[in-house]
């Protein structure tokens, strides 16, 4: 029986397929700290095979044996994605499992972990030789935040982390929990910037409207989130409701 505070996308620890060479991985919940509140928040990995047959990380989760034997069946792990600011927890043991890996990361990480972070190369709008044919990318940021967004083009399939939070508060336990969500403005069917992260990107507007606009100028099918629903459909107009505060 599951004690968590919000109720888990099962199968957990699993690859799911979302579409081809797509596919997700729904993981136990972490904790969240917001002021000196805590909120279970569920956690999610995408998993890319690339034309090569190698495999791209993006945000994993807490590595398991068994996750890594069904992902090493695609093909090798080449990839390990730590997409913004707040998503590095378990980059350390699936570097270590895979350890001819190679680490991507934003260059504040390295001072947010006090150097306690793996060797990296550096996450910017510019999209590496090695994926660009198959990904783009782009940066949205502020002085407390910073997130590379990315775009699978064979499968017009968006990747965010916490740009939007679409939490389904039918299954946050908590009513307290759930009333703050809503606060938040991250609650599904209204999911989008949670205030937290919105807060710091406010002074920055217009350069995250910027970002929106190329996002949705990619012509995106459907968009996958680190946490909550993820939207299977009508992708742009999803981003231009979630991100009508920065439009």
């Amino acid at each position: 029986m599951n004690n968590g505070g919000y109720k888990p996308y099962e199968p957990l620890d699993t690859l799911k397929p979302i579409a081809e060479c797509v596919w997700i991985v729904d993981a136990p919940e972490i904790r969240y700290r917001v002021g000196g509140l805590t909120i279970p928040c569920p956690t999610r990995m995408t998993v890319l095979r690339l034309i090569d047959g190698s495999i791209w990380l993006h945000s994993p989760t807490k590595f398991t044996v068994a996750l890594a034997k069904q992902i090493t069946e695609l093909g090798a792990v080449r990839f390990i994605v730590a997409p913004n600011t707040l998503h590095y927890t378990f980059v350390h043991e699936w570097a270590t499992a895979f350890p001819d890996s190679v680490v991507y990361a934003l260059p504040e990480l390295a001072l947010r972990t006090k150097g306690n972070f793996p060797e990296h190369k550096l996450l910017s709008d510019a999209a590496p030789e090695m994926w660009s044919a198959v990904l783009r990318q782009i940066e949205v940021s502020s002085r407390t935040f910073s997130e590379v967004c990315f775009f699978h083009i064979p499968t017009k399939t968006l990747i965010l982390t916490d740009l939007i939070g679409n939490f389904e508060a039918d299954r946050v336990r908590s009513s307290t929990v759930r009333f703050l969500l809503r606060q938040s403005r991250c609650v599904h069917p209204h999911g989008s910037t949670s205030m937290d992260v919105r807060l710091g990107l406010l002074m920055r507007r217009k350069h995250v409207g910027a970002a929106v606009q190329q996002m949705i100028a990619w012509d995106p099918e459907r968009i996958i989130l680190a946490h909550g629903l993820c939207y299977a459909s009508d992708a742009k107009n999803e981003l231009k409701r979630a991100f009508k505060w920065a439009l």
